[in-house]
């Protein structure tokens, strides 16, 4: 099965889906909204299946990149190469994963413009696969900034009241970081004669070259993690953004700055990596205890969990520059729990947002009375977000704790206390939202959760507790491929060493 364009079709069939609604679900408005949910809602079920067959023919005992297709493309050295290893396979069944939620969640919600929104969401899933899946940089690129266009559309069309302003903020943040990306890239491509990432990988570059490559990727990375200060545009994106592109910003967008230092900057750049640490580390650390802080002092439901979304992915970049297995597995697993929780943490808000159309936390209290099956939901999602044991936020951050200790302990203490202020920013929140009595008169009448909802909810559910109980399946994924990243790192290191490089930052 390996030898079928697996990847290429889990790549492009919602394209194909995109097309169909594009050009068949016309006819009186109601069909045709009706006919476009229905064909995006299968599109994306069929997509997440054609992933979940690429899990379970893919072979965890080697670090090789699988269901590998390349085919000639642009010009010598840049060709359409698509493949997955242990590192990158997890993030594109996520993407899958999360889209026929996001389908599902805008059933009820989203009733103007229908087919274009579906179309939008469609295009989105492609991108994000192709970005997971792309094994040649101008292709990684290229979806990688395809994913903006959109994005900015979903947010910029179906938003909120200040959704012109939070959508340019969002495009000329993550554009402006691009653009040195992509001189990164014209320029190895002088280099080395090609942008295949494998011979990128087999490439050494002079260590003052590293330098400054490392820098120009960092520039793009870092606003997409987002990483302390250019974190500033997420918040703002979030609150503007229907409840299914939060759900996407969150669950997936924010992990490609992740996927990007793993895929790229770690295998490429051994030497600028490890004489960047102390900057990642600092920056890190003040991510994970500013927005934390930030987070406590919000009013707003979707801006305090999109502050707890930069703390969160503080410790992933602690995870992965640790260059320990611990740590580096912790951070992507950190980065798999987050997609899970955070999306549906987004979700919980956007049932009661439709319900009484503010996010304001003031503005509620005392839902356990009218809500009890939304109320157990958001509890079991605040937990994994406190990174409670027996949650799928537990064991990203425990990874990430013990691979930190081992290369510092200050670290590691800076570190652990964004989870206390985790659970007192989360618990604070569920405190609000749900407990206490139920004196707003238009909280009276609110009624808990449908079918479809329930629907919804039901695997995210299960996913946060059995990640939680059971993260085996997903760290044997992703172990081999780690394993090896870390060896070929340690080689270069020694490699230059012998030859008289310092490597360690002034």
């Amino acid at each position: 099965m390996s030898d079928w364009p697996l990847l290429s079709l889990a790549t492009f069939l919602p394209l194909v889906g995109a097309a169909f609604i594009f050009l068949f679900a016309n006819g009186e408005k109601e069909v045709a909204d009706r006919n476009a949910k229905s064909v995006a809602l299968l599109t994306t079920v069929l997509t997440l299946l054609v992933t979940l067959v690429i899990w379970a023919n893919f072979d965890t005992s080697t670090a090789e990149f699988q269901f590998v297709e390349k085919h000639d493309w642009l010009a010598d050295g840049i060709a359409y190469h698509m493949g997955v290893d242990g590192i990158s396979l997890l993030f594109v069944v996520l993407s899958a994963f999360l889209l026929p939620i996001c389908v599902l969640a805008s059933w009820d919600a989203i009733t103007e413009r229908v087919r274009e929104y579906m179309i939008a969401f469609l295009v989105l899933e492609t991108m994000m696969i192709g970005v997971f899946s792309a094994l040649d940089f101008v292709l990684f690129y290229l979806f990688f900034e395809g994913g903006l266009i959109p994005m900015f559309l979903i947010i910029g069309i179906w938003g909120g009241a200040r959704r012109i302003y939070s959508t340019f903020k969002f495009f000329l943040y993550t554009l402006l970081g691009s653009v040195l990306l992509l001189l990164a890239i014209i320029y190895m491509y002088f280099e080395v004669g090609t942008t295949d990432i494998p011979t990128l990988m087999a490439h050494t570059f002079d260590f003052d070259i590293q330098r400054w490559l490392w820098l120009a990727m960092f520039a793009s990375f870092a606003v997409k993690m987002p990483m302390w200060p250019v974190h500033t545009w997420l918040p703002d994106a979030h609150v503007e953004a229907p409840t299914a592109g939060s759900v996407i910003l969150a669950g997936v967008l924010l992990k490609m700055g992740g996927y990007g230092f793993l895929r790229f900057s770690l295998p490429m750049l051994p030497l600028a990596s490890e004489y960047f640490v102390p900057l990642i580390f600092t920056l890190s650390i003040i991510a994970v205890i500013y927005t934390s802080l930030v987070a406590l002092m919000q009013e707003d439901m979707k801006k305090l969990i999109a502050y707890s979304s930069v703390a969160h992915m503080g410790f992933v970049t602690i995870g992965i520059f640790t260059f320990n297995t611990q740590g580096i597995e912790g951070g992507i697993f950190q980065m798999l729990s987050h997609g899970i929780i955070s999306a549906a943490l987004f979700l919980c808000v956007g049932v009661i947002y439709d319900r009484i159309h503010t996010r304001e936390i003031a503005r509620y209290g005392g839902l356990v009375n009218r809500m009890p099956i939304y109320a157990f939901t958001f509890m079991v999602f605040t937990l994994g977000a406190v990174g409670l044991p027996g949650t799928a936020g537990f064991v990203g951050e425990i990874l990430v704790l013990v691979g930190a200790y081992q290369v510092s302990t200050w670290v590691a203490a800076l570190a652990s206390t964004g989870v206390i202020l985790g659970a007192a920013y989360m618990l604070w929140l569920y405190r609000r939202v749900v407990f206490g009595k139920l004196e707003k008169d238009d909280l009276m009448d609110i009624v808990d959760m449908n079918r479809r909802e329930i629907a919804l909810f039901a695997p995210l559910v299960v996913l946060t507790i059995f990640m939680g109980f059971y993260p085996a399946p997903f760290l044997d994924v992703i172990h081999v491929s780690v394993d090896n990243l870390i060896e070929q790192y340690q080689a270069s290191l020694q490699a230059a060493a012998g030859a008289g490089v310092t490597v360690a930052a002034n």
